[in-house]
């Protein structure tokens, strides 16, 4: 089966950024919210596709709502973790992880051994709102 356009659209893309472009995967499903793009990359490439404080994988949600735009659809991407054997899925709906919490998460990710700064805080609480945005 050959990639749709808005498959094609984040795999050069995420390609063009990680240092492992052959374990980009894009998998596409039409589910009632739209259409639904998993992103799944190399467990060393998931900070540079997400970014410092979310921002590359906000940029590419961007850029998704602009293909929509052109072809009258609604997507949404969620990108896969598989690091460690367990699958958590960050996405700008939800961050899903089992019995984990967001915060959780992150805390996991970033630095398992230092305190949240206040920033980090305040930081996480603007990107949620942001998150809780429809554009």
């Amino acid at each position: 089966m050959s990639a749709t356009i808005d498959q094609q659209f984040v795999e050069y893309i995420v390609k063009s950024l990680v240092g492992h472009p052959e374990d980009v995967v894009v998998e596409r499903v039409i589910d009632e919210k739209g259409v639904l793009l998993s992103l799944t990359v190399n467990p060393e490439d998931l900070g540079r596709v997400i970014g410092k404080r979310g921002v590359t994988a906000q940029s590419l949600r961007t850029l998704l709502r602009a293909l929509g735009t052109k072809n009258d659809a609604r997507y949404n991407l969620k990108i896969v973790n598989t690091d460690g054997g367990r699958d958590v899925t960050i996405s700008s709906d939800d961050v899903s992880t089992g019995d984990e919490s967001v915060e959780d998460f992150t805390d996991k990710t970033v630095d398992n051994d230092v305190q949240e700064s206040d920033f980090a805080k305040k930081s996480r609480k603007e990107l949620e709102e942001l998150d809780d945005l429809d554009i």
